[in-house]
């Protein structure tokens, strides 16, 4: 345990005196983002290279877009799920079945080893319901152990932790590669995150189960929800636009790294280096942050985004790459911690006083996902040749679209929330 005492040193450290008590987290709070690094480790290593290892295995990038169609096509509705139990039972036993599944994952990828393009889409659906499991509880989850006042910079620290837990995993991942003959390399590190995983599940243990009398499970009610609280419809349409450009940038920039330096380990390299300003960048967040500048903040970071992607316009080098994936990992922070604290006090606002917090994080995933198949398809559609034309153009357009964030996410006063 001497890593969390470590990991609690630094969040006390990083509060500093003129953190008011309010702001500061508790012990599930700390817990949670202990194990939730022990999963970015793991998750850093294989996650990175698992689409890497696709491309090696195929050198197709239709195989890679649709794995990923395929995995966020499934995920809402493993959320779904996932929220049913969390609902009849609670967040914490969805949250371990996913990290359990997603270990589970990684011991198939490694006895299948290079029969895994054989089984690709088996693979895609079986990591679609581990990862809707896990973000479920999780998501849930950071609503639970943080508050009004504190979430703002409870999700700052977590992207601070998830990033700092990231910096080795990548450069570990691609020292291992590159020493190992062939694609053994891999395997190696499917090892290492599984192992990770399974510590992350036994740390989970320490968050005790919640006792609830309100099971009732209120998705189908959600359509007429979204008839009655326009401004929580218009979150859930800026995650759909949010999913456009996220889904692309979740498996396209490593491929196009390996493309230009053509080195396993120095992709990783670069990751670790990517990481460490998005580390910075949430520090910042956690300590400057305002949670009244919703709009200045989307703004600003969506027109660093398309500022680097215009570059791509100008040709796919290793300098425009590089310079993107610099102002894309110093913009993004500031955006998704925005939004999801936003998104998070929208929640407060919905009927029944908190108790649809499950159903709301599944409406998220819903849309947010659906955005994400909506871009990967159309890059397997028009750009999966490795020369296209289109693929800097659907990155840069998608980027671009993130500007409608700006109009349908915006604060109001509590009392007009709902009209």
């Amino acid at each position: 345990m001497q890593l969390k005492r470590g990991l609690q040193n630094a969040f006390h450290s990083m509060k500093g005196p003129a953190i008011p008590p309010e702001r500061r987290l508790g012990k599930d709070a700390v817990t949670a983002l202990f194990i939730h690094s022990c999963f970015q480790f793991g998750a850093s290593m294989s996650g990175l290279f698992l689409n890497l290892y696709l491309w090696r295995l195929t050198e197709d990038l239709v195989i890679n877009a649709v794995y990923n169609i395929i995995l966020y096509a499934v995920t809402p509705l493993a959320f779904a799920a996932g929220g049913w139990l969390a609902k009849k039972k609670d967040r914490m036993m969805t949250y371990r079945i996913g990290i359990v599944m997603i270990a589970a994952f990684y011991l198939m990828v490694i006895v299948a080893q290079e029969r895994v393009p054989d089984f690709y889409i088996l693979f895609a659906l079986f990591n679609g319901v581990a990862a809707g499991f896990y973000w479920t509880g999780y998501l849930v989850l950071q609503y639970d152990v943080s508050t009004d006042a504190n979430r703002i910079r409870f999700l700052a620290i977590n992207m601070v932790t998830f990033n700092s837990a990231g910096l080795l995993g990548p450069a570990l991942a691609g020292f291992i590669i590159q020493r190992n003959d062939g694609l053994q390399g891999y395997i190696i590190i499917f090892t290492l995150a599984f192992i990770m995983f399974v510590i992350a599940a036994v740390i989970s243990f320490r968050i005790p189960m919640v006792e609830t009398h309100h099971k009732a499970y209120y998705l189908k009610l959600m359509g007429e929800v979204m008839q009655r609280n326009r401004r929580w419809v218009k979150a859930l349409y800026g995650f759909l636009v949010l999913g456009l450009f996220q889904g692309i940038m979740l498996f396209l920039p490593n491929i196009l790294l390996f493309q230009a330096v053509n080195r396993e380990d120095w992709v990783g390299y670069l990751g670790v280096f990517f990481s460490g300003l998005t580390v910075a960048t949430g520090y910042v967040i956690s300590r400057k942050a305002q949670k009244e500048n919703v709009r200045q903040y989307v703004f600003m970071s969506t027109t660093g985004t398309v500022i680097g992607a215009s570059l791509l316009l100008f040709g796919v080098e290793l300098w425009s790459v590089l310079v993107f994936m610099i102002i894309f990992s110093i913009c993004n922070p500031l955006a998704i911690n925005t939004l999801t604290s936003y998104y998070y006090r929208l929640i407060g606002t919905l009927p029944l006083k908190g108790q649809l917090r499950i159903e709301s994080v599944v409406m998220r995933e819903l849309f947010l996902n659906i955005g994400r198949v909506i871009s990967i398809t159309l890059l397997a559609v028009f750009g999966s040749d490795e020369g296209s034309v289109w693929m800097p153009v659907i990155l840069f357009t998608a980027a671009v679209m993130q500007y409608a964030l700006v109009m349908l996410i915006y604060e109001k006063p509590a009392e007009a929330a709902g009209k």
